[in-house]
């Protein structure tokens, strides 16, 4: 099957979008699919290499610029020049199916969409039941989005977000994780938290954070704001935190002995990341909103990180309701040290919840999520193929019958 799959942001500035494409393509082109992504990129050549950075399935659409959106900053890339280079890569691309993400944003999706004849799947990802741009821009893109054969959202609040806004209605397929891929990483023994060492070892209690420093939404804030308490009844823990950001910001205003107690790693590769997750005792994700579902928490998860969350809808969707993690309070740094210490004092429940986790994330894994989106492509693709077919019949029998009479 030839596949055409349009990432709405930028590929130089990863997300969960970007994350989420790129690991569907790499399922896909592994089954012997053909696959080409169109994606904003920055195409200079990389320095080290003198070679375009970008994966060889990857198309670049042209630089993006940053927007503020859903309490974030998305990097897209929209206009005249952006809407040529659609028409050519979906013209030449020939795709049996062409699946878009976010084609709700003023991104490439969007003119994808207008641009695009034949059998379109689209996946919405945002989870913002109040917004304003998408109630107003809903004239704009309705004839747009009408043209869409069939509607994917990964979570329950991407789906709401899309009935409210949009209309229709869409399948829910979660976001997919390569589960044995943080499974099978080896910890790194400087991040070695107090249950997770060797036994005999006595490795000091270890929280862990993935997630941009200097993104409120992202919620390093709340966790900071959460540590004298935890050192006061734990000491010896500490922070790592993964994650491009102000470093001297977001420790500004701790005492010292508590800002001495966060390393900040920087940005780490996939395989450092899944390193750090199954080495930390906990993982806290202490995000604030704007999340649709949850990617890290799986990848904990499946790196065997018990996980302690704030209470969103998307994230108590993950956890199985808070059966294989923890959840606390939005935004209540107080409950968040309660919960903490509570967990790090009881080696004993962190193994049940890794234990329970490990049977959860096997719904997220790519065999699974993989095959129910090809299914979806195999409905669209079987769908406008039944209906060339009845339009080839239908000339043919008005060919046959010029004058409009009725057949034998």
């Amino acid at each position: 099957m030839r596949v055409g799959i349009v990432c709405p942001y930028s590929w130089d500035v990863p997300g969960g979008v970007q994350f989420h494409i790129r690991d569907l393509a790499e399922h896909l082109l592994a089954r012997g699919h053909q696959v080409s992504v169109l994606a904003p990129s920055d195409d200079s050549p990389d320095p080290q290499g003198g070679t375009p950075a970008l994966p060889s399935y990857v198309t670049s659409a042209g630089r993006a610029v940053p927007v503020p959106y859903n309490g974030s900053v998305a990097r897209l890339n929209f206009g005249f020049l952006s809407a040529a280079r659609v028409r050519r890569w979906v013209h030449e691309g020939n795709f049996d199916v062409l699946h878009l993400h976010e084609p709700a944003t003023p991104s490439l999706a969007l003119l994808a969409c207008w641009a695009a004849e034949g059998p379109l799947v689209a996946t919405f990802h945002t989870s913002n039941t109040r917004s304003r741009a998408m109630i107003a821009a809903y004239p704009i893109l309705q004839p747009a989005l009408e043209k869409i054969s069939a509607r994917i959202a990964v979570s329950e609040y991407a789906r709401r977000t899309l009935v409210e806004h949009l209309g229709g209605d869409a399948v829910v397929i979660p976001n997919g994780v390569d589960v044995d891929f943080f499974a099978r990483a080896e910890p790194r023994p400087p991040w070695l938290g107090a249950t997770r060492a060797p036994a005999g070892s006595f490795g000091p209690p270890t929280l862990g954070f993935v997630g941009r420093i200097d993104e409120p939404r992202k919620g390093l804030p709340v966790l900071t704001r959460a540590l004298p308490a935890i050192l006061e009844r734990l000491p010896r823990a500490r922070l790592l935190v993964a994650g491009r950001g102000d470093r001297e910001a977001a420790v500004r205003g701790l005492p010292p002995h508590v800002r001495g107690r966060v390393e900040f790693l920087g940005t780490v590769s996939d395989e450092d990341k899944a390193r750090l997750l199954r080495s930390v005792d906990l993982y806290v994700a202490p995000n604030t909103g704007g999340e649709s579902f949850g990617i890290v928490l799986v990848e904990a998860m499946s790196a065997g990180a018990p996980v302690l969350a704030s209470d969103l809808d998307a994230f108590a969707q993950v956890l199985g309701e808070g059966t294989v993690g923890e959840l606390f309070p939005t935004g209540d740094a107080d409950a968040l040290a309660r919960a903490a210490v509570r967990l790090l004092d009881d080696p004993e429940h962190l193994a049940r919840l890794r234990h329970r986790a490990a049977h959860h994330v096997r719904r997220f894994d790519w065999d699974t999520v993989g095959a129910d989106i090809l299914a979806v492509y195999e409905t669209v693709t079987d769908g406008a193929a039944a209906v060339a077919t009845d339009e080839r019949a239908t000339r043919r029998w008005r060919l046959g019958h010029p004058r409009g009479g009725e057949g034998p």
